[in-house]
């Protein structure tokens, strides 16, 4: 009697404890969601709310782990959900990783798929074409100013200015970013990431020490009834799909602003998936959400293959990043000590601000066709880098001297 009313009572228990872990991960979700509907201001800023709530608010983790997060979660893929994975990992395992991730994506997918829907409906209609002309030059001040943070940072001395010039005059030449970030990543194993930072006195490495500040800033239809098959994308296999951005996602190193060169190259010049000028109001749609500018991919999957595509592109872009914080977050005692991943990204950084500045380039020509269209792309830049201000405002902004007839 006794035996069995302990193992009722273990079983309760075990049920309590089990109900408790859900709600525990619900509520987590719940904060995930939350962050990733209010994390406007790029990737710092996101990371400076999950401390706020999982360090400060709720205690949930250490502030020197969460630190270790933050600095693993660089090595592949955009930072922010790579740390959402992570912090959810160290609480719940696989699936509290994964949920994270979800909960934290959903909000600026969704809102992508919805600005994909309205845009390739009705962009051909003079009045939206003429309201996209003035984002063109927004987004080429925020290729610029991504660039110019991101340079602040990577580029610590003349080995790192080096990289950053290779990376940018290969983006230029319009070379295979893939090989470009690889050979860069093998340099940076060779070299060390000492040889990288030459020594310098102590008050230049004062002055030199990074400041926290906000990251400039991350078809078929729906159904057939509702919009007309893409042209750019008709044909395109389900699996061909999911393949392209899974390598795409392979080689994401350094944030969300390098996937602009890479998915540049992939869509436009090398599939012809996306035109040019598609290509920049992609940009323009993914800067209008809260979350990271990898959700580029989510417009480009839309405009391919409808919601379905979006969905796939999305999670075949993240999927790598995935794998590798899994293996990571399950072996993190180990990967803290480790200086490999240092000594490849010393490399990588700076040739990816080379990359993202080439991008600009790139995109030029079709982003600023007069001299208003130059004078609102230095003022777009003035707003974001001096004011702080959210691309989001600044985009406005562009549509409203378009509307106007200002530009082009």
């Amino acid at each position: 009697m006794n035996i069995k009313k302990i193992t009722i009572d273990q079983m309760s228990l075990k049920n309590k404890k089990q109900s408790h872990d859900i709600m525990a991960m619900l509520r987590m979700a719940g904060v995930f969601l939350k962050l990733g509907a209010i994390g406007f201001g790029g990737g710092m800023a996101v990371i400076a709310l999950m401390e706020h709530e999982f360090v400060k608010k709720r205690q949930e983790i250490s502030t020197k782990e969460f630190l270790h997060g933050v600095g693993l979660a660089q090595i592949l893929g955009p930072f922010a959900p790579n740390t959402a994975f992570f912090l959810g990992y160290r609480r719940f395992g696989i699936s509290g990783a994964v949920l994270s991730v979800v909960s934290f994506l959903i909000p600026s997918v969704t809102v992508v798929i919805l600005l994909s829907f309205l845009y390739f409906r009705y962009h051909t209609i003079p009045a939206l074409q003429g309201l996209l002309a003035g984002v063109g030059p927004v987004v080429i001040s925020l290729i610029l100013a991504a660039a110019w943070s991101m340079g602040r940072k990577a580029v610590t001395g003349w080995p790192a200015a080096v990289f950053a010039l290779a990376g940018a005059a290969a983006g230029a030449y319009k070379l295979n970013p893939v090989w470009v970030l690889l050979s860069a990543g093998g340099i940076g194993l060779l070299a060390g990431q000492d040889r990288m930072k030459p020594k310098i006195k102590r008050k230049d490495a004062i002055d030199a020490k990074p400041k926290s500040e906000n990251s400039a800033p991350e078809s078929r239809a729906m159904a057939s009834a509702i919009l007309p098959a893409a042209v750019s994308g008709a044909g395109i296999s389900f699996a061909k799909l999911g393949l392209a951005f899974f390598k795409i996602g392979a080689i994401f190193f350094g944030g969300g602003f390098v996937l602009i060169p890479i998915l540049h190259q992939r869509l436009v010049e090398n599939f012809h998936w996306l035109t040019s000028r598609e290509f920049i109001d992609g940009v323009a749609i993914s800067n209008l959400t809260p979350g990271p500018i990898a959700v580029l991919a989510t417009f480009a999957g839309y405009h391919l293959d409808g919601v379905r595509g979006a969905i796939l592109a999305t999670s075949c872009l993240f999927m790598p990043a995935m794998l590798l914080m899994t293996i990571i977050s399950a072996g993190y005692e180990y990967f803290k000590k480790s200086s490999h991943a240092q000594d490849f990204l010393s490399a990588v950084s700076p040739t990816v601000v080379g990359l993202v500045a080439s991008a600009a380039l790139l995109l030029w020509g079709s982003a600023i066709p007069s001299w208003r269209a130059l004078a609102l792309m230095i003022f777009a830049l003035f707003l974001i880098n001096r004011f702080k201000w959210h691309p989001a405002f600044v985009l406005a902004i562009g549509a409203s001297f378009a509307a106007a007839g200002v530009i082009p």
